[in-house]
């Protein structure tokens, strides 16, 4: 991939000018500049449950993943283009993908099933998205049910499928007790299948809100040699159905509960399916829990690979062996090479310690072979060698919890596949990234790789070891919880990943500190070299990090005795870099100053717990605080606050509010709320915080920043997520917020995008957002 510094202007972009949507609240005749979008590289970040090959056109591949939309590959550039970056924030769950379908048939038709959560915190129904040209462009079928494409059993599956015979047919398995559905007009509506006999009642724990869904109908196959429909159900004592006759009747397959069961009896769930079309096998993966993060044997009960013949009901137990003396883990996905048949794979889900398992068998899993194996209690064997030089954070700063090695196989594994059309390719996704290879057959010439010496002992054998490498490049899905733009150096602070600092915007780092997840940053405006972060750790981690050369080190802060681990908050630092004020969001824990640089805390005076907390950028013996609609302000670099008396506030709804750089005193807050009583929009204050004056054409505010001014007079620039006259989008002020222009189009919206959001304080118009992954525009 091309490079890109952040010095560098992204050039004459080519963006049509038509797409740009007119200016809102912009000045007569003001044009509005068309923008260009590309992403920070990370490389992922999160977890890509599902990986769908076309069976009939080469090298059409898409991703699915559970927060960040749906990709395609692009094998000129071996990277992925994202497919549904159009998502507004309206209909935000759009961008979590439950399921997806790639049409044999007709090869541009592709589908996806979406939706986020089926319990009380999402109110929004699900729908299937259908595309005549793979994925450039969707249309939408409403769903009258919830979907879960970040609920547990989301890499379960597929629950979407079209058939086969005929591709105008398309089948969806249902979550919460509503069935199996059918749509016989490529996917544009949908109705029940009145004469499927069964929703499912499989749920992990009744008790506890995001695990009591019942998990429904998982999965959709087709026995195209007998022209038989398969139906994975989530009900231990009655998982699988099939149809004769094109989905009239449905029967309950004979032998299902006892053969999925595990090896002492107990039921299981039939998680997965893959079907060998040539030799007539439908093979199933089993697990207790559906995952993907539990799923392994902690539940104390194991998983099973099961073969059903589909033209004599004979079902054979093809569970592979596991490393001696460790129970049977649960699956997580399988596979079948289309190329070979008789050759499978399957993973397993959640096996922590010490890494996940690939399984490869090649006599349709009369004998299995391991990817790994271990010699001693503390030395394993490999046949692949992982190279992670693509996302080189994935070695987490050896603090991986129960990583023996420096960098996994991945975990959670569940969205596997062998390329129908190329037997040497297959690709995983992981809880962090997509590894793949392209030299898969190469396993099957390396032979064992444990053998015994003349003592008996377990000793590893000489492999020819092939490489599997990142295939993530293009994924964008890192959670951004807060920015700060250098000038040349870009900082995020991440949960789950932690946080990087970029000096190239095209390359991917790894990340600045293992063991931590980023929640806010902030650096002396007279010193950018110093650099503070406040985060979520674990039990001996400190919640704040300093670095004073520009992000190239970091030293721990001291960790404050009764915080929790998960409470980084937010964190300020003085204009000459001098305290820091760290505010946990703790409920019981009231801010802290250090003026050491985080050797040693004490409480600050007159701030309640949980305050967010922000330095003025002019001024080093300012520093101002909101919280509960009261704005607090203190005159001696954060020691003690007092209320400046501000009223007309909002009281919540607050998540973000900023200063503005080079303006002593001028801060900018944002309000949303989904409370009608509850005021919302853009307020500002030129006396820091005493009044203020609401923005009269923000209706909502996401999160506000600023970067480099128009000319050198000028305010400097404010980049807004917002609705602006009615308008959802992203804004940018350079007038100190007279007028406002949108600047990104409706082919970018990326769902919920900007809760952080800043400027370049070097480069007019460059403005660093949090949407799927790190966004950045420039001026085309």
């Amino acid at each position: 991939m091309r490079r890109r510094t952040l010095a560098a202007s992204l050039g004459a972009a080519a963006v049509a000018a038509g797409a740009l949507p007119a200016p809102a609240f912009a000045k007569p005749g003001q044009r509005p500049d068309v923008y260009a979008w590309k992403n920070v590289a990370v490389n992922c970040g999160g977890f890509v449950p599902g990986i769908v090959f076309n069976e009939t056109e080469p090298n059409l591949i898409y991703a699915r993943t559970d927060v960040a939309g749906a990709f395609r590959w692009q094998e000129e550039t071996r990277t992925w283009k994202p497919l549904t970056d159009w998502v507004s924030r309206e209909n935000w769950n759009f961008q979590y993908v439950v399921s997806m379908a790639s049409d044999p048939v007709e090869t541009n038709r592709v589908y996806a099933a979406v939706g986020a959560y089926t319990i009380s915190w999402d109110g929004n129904n699900g729908a299937i998205l259908y595309s005549d040209d793979k994925g450039d462009t969707w249309g939408v079928a409403d769903l009258p049910f919830k979907q879960g494409g970040n609920m547990p059993g989301r890499g379960m599956g597929e629950r979407l499928a079209v058939n086969p015979a005929d591709n105008a047919e398309l089948y969806l398995g249902a979550p919460s007790g509503n069935g199996l559905w059918r749509s016989r007009d490529y996917g544009r509506t949908w109705a029940k299948v009145e004469t499927f006999p069964n929703s499912g009642n499989f749920v992990v724990d009744p008790n506890n809100e995001y695990l009591s869904d019942n998990q429904g109908v998982i999965w959709i196959d087709f026995d195209q040699i007998g022209g038989k429909i398969y139906v994975g159900v989530a009900d231990p004592d009655d998982p699988l159905y099939v149809s004769e006759d094109g989905g009239e009747t449905w029967q309950a397959v004979a032998g299902a509960a006892e053969a999925l069961g595990d090896s002492d009896g107990n039921r299981t769930i039939p998680k997965q399916s893959a079907v060998d079309n040539t030799n007539g096998y439908l093979y199933i993966i089993t697990s207790w829990d559906p995952g993907p993060y539990n799923g392994g044997p902690a539940s104390g009960r194991g998983g099973r690979i099961q073969r059903l013949s589909t033209q004599t009901g004979e079902w054979t137990d093809v569970t592979p062996p596991y490393n001696p003396g460790r129970p049977v883990p649960g699956f997580g996905a399988v596979t079948v090479d289309r190329q070979n048949p008789g050759t499978l794979m399957a993973s397993t889900c959640n096996n922590w310690g010490p890494d996940e398992i690939l399984f490869r068998s090649t006599d349709s899993g009369a004998t299995w072979s391991l990817s790994w194996d271990l010699v001693s209690e503390n030395v394993r064997t490999d046949r692949f060698v992982l190279d992670s030089s693509g996302s080189p954070w994935l070695d987490w700063r050896g603090t991986d919890n129960g990583a023996s090695y420096a960098v996994k196989h991945g975990w959670m594994i569940e969205g596997l596949a062998i390329d129908p059309h190329n037997s040497d390719r297959i690709m995983w996704g992981t809880g962090a990234t997509i590894w793949g290879t392209e030299d898969l057959t190469r396993w099957d010439s390396q032979g064992d790789l444990i053998g015994e010496n003349e003592a008996g002992e377990r000793v590893a054998l000489p492999v020819d070891r092939f490489t599997v490498g990142v295939r993530a490049e293009g994924i964008e899905m890192t959670w951004v919880r807060d920015l700060a733009a250098l000038g040349g150096t870009l900082v995020s602070a991440m949960g789950d990943v932690n946080g990087f600092v970029h000096t190239d915007l095209g390359r991917a780092e790894r990340m600045f500190h293992g063991g931590w997840g980023g929640t806010s940053l902030d650096y002396a405006a007279s010193d950018p070299d110093v650099i503070v972060g406040s985060g979520d750790t674990g039990d001996t981690g400190p919640h704040v990090l300093v670095s004073t050369d520009r992000g190239a080190t970091w030293q721990d802060a001291k960790r404050l005795d009764g915080v929790q681990n998960n409470s980084g908050g937010v964190v300020a630092i003085t204009a000459d870099g001098s305290v820091i004020v760290w505010s946990p969001n703790n409920t019981d824990k009231t801010p802290v100053y250090s003026d050491d640089l985080g050797a040693t805390w004490n409480p600050v005076q007159g701030l309640p717990a949980g305050a967010r907390v922000r330095s003025d950028r002019v001024n080093a013996s300012v520093v101002y605080a909101y919280a509960g609609g009261t704005f607090y302000r203190s005159a001696d670099a954060g020691k003690t606050f007092a209320d400046t008396g501000a009223t007309g506030l909002p009281a919540e709804g607050v998540d973000d509010f900023r200063v503005a750089p080079g303006k002593k005193g001028h801060v900018w807050l944002c309000g949303r709320s989904d409370k009608a009583e509850v005021a919302t929009g853009l307020w500002r204050s030129k006396d820091g915080g005493t009044t203020w004056t609401r923005i009269a054409a923000v209706d909502l505010a996401i999160g506000v920043g600023f970067g480099k001014a128009a000319s050198r007079r000028g305010y400097p620039a404010i980049y807004l997520s917002a609705d602006v006259e009615g308008r959802e989008g992203i804004f940018r002020s350079i007038d100190g917020g007279t007028t406002w222009c949108r600047i990104n189009d409706d082919a970018h919206r990326w769902g919920f995008a900007g809760s952080a959001i800043t400027g370049d304080p070097n480069i007019f118009g460059r403005v660093y957002l949090s949407a799927r992954g790190i966004v950045y525009g420039d001026i085309a």
